[in-house]
């Protein structure tokens, strides 16, 4: 029964597997919940940032912030890559970085230059792997990432920009869609454009008046836009953080399942492969008794 044996072996450790995957699935239910309360509660402050300074730029059409500059050449390009720190979340940063690979590589072969921020230890590890020059990272956020841990490395992205050492930044993320669907995002985040301003008829009546300022308009534009860009890669971080709790639950509800069904596979084998030893055990005697009546 040495067959017998390590079957019993295997089905033992993939129900241990199985407890692990389960408590795994249910701490990132838990998390998920979190992650999409913290992610729905930047987007007011974004909003609000975003409508002041759309307001102020309206009521100063002769000034343009070096962040809304117009580039007539792609070829240096800056990248800000949000990815995990931890695995077990099934594709979600391979698709991204896959994203930002095939980018990357049209970008080389046109003859251009690259560099990133990486937010997270996998895009850290992978952009250091592939040669990619980076400027500047933020690893171990925790559940919970705090802005300030932020600041700084996406200030160095913006000093390469408005110092002309780089001609357009992207902000690459994995959006939430929803429990089951997250999607790589790669979108321009410098320069500016208008669209990014825009604003509703409501929002224009609710923001339409005049300001007095301190110490001029140029000043309080550029820091509310520099206030405005760090709330827009704070909730890409927040975002991707919602989407890996819902990756990892469904990855870990995958893995639960798999290792079920691999119990009860192995729980046949082993019951068949016990009764085959019992059926020849027993024919063994019969066939013995017959010998000693015969």
């Amino acid at each position: 029964m040495a067959v017998g044996k390590e079957l019993r072996g295997k089905i033992k450790s993939f129900e241990n597997t199985k407890k692990i995957t389960k408590a795994m699935e249910m701490v990132s239910a838990s998390k998920m919940r979190k992650a999409q309360d913290r992610m729905r509660a930047v987007r007011p402050y974004a909003d609000k940032i975003r409508n002041i300074t759309a307001n102020l730029a309206r009521a100063n059409p002769e000034y343009r912030s070096p962040y809304m500059r117009k580039v007539e050449s792609r070829q240096r390009v800056g990248y800000i890559v949000v990815t995990t720190d931890k695995g077990l979340c099934g594709g979600l940063n391979t698709n991204v970085l896959r994203a930002v690979t095939n980018q990357l590589r049209e970008g080389q072969q046109g003859g251009g230059s690259a560099q990133a921020v990486a937010i997270g230890n996998k895009g850290y590890a992978f952009l250091n792997r592939i040669g990619v020059k980076v400027t500047s990272h933020a690893v171990q956020l925790g559940d919970a990432p705090l802005l300030e841990r932020l600041i700084g490395p996406v200030k160095v992205m913006l000093d390469a920009f408005v110092g002309g050492e780089i001609d357009v930044v992207y902000l690459c993320y994995t959006r939430f869609i929803n429990t089951m669907k997250q999607e790589p995002v790669i979108e321009q985040l410098l320069p500016l454009t208008s669209a990014r301003l825009e604003q509703t008829a409501a929002e224009k009546a609710q923001y339409a008046w005049d300001y007095i300022y301190e110490p001029d308009p140029a000043v309080v534009i550029n820091e509310l836009l520099t206030r405005y860009i760090e709330a827009l890669v704070f909730q890409a971080v927040a975002e991707n953080m919602a989407s890996e709790q819902s990756a990892r639950m469904v990855a870990m509800k995958a893995a639960t399942d798999n290792a079920g069904n691999l119990i009860a596979e192995l729980q046949l084998i082993y019951n068949k492969t016990r009764q085959a030893a019992i059926t020849k055990e027993l024919s063994e005697i019969v066939g013995g008794a017959a010998a000693i009546s015969g």
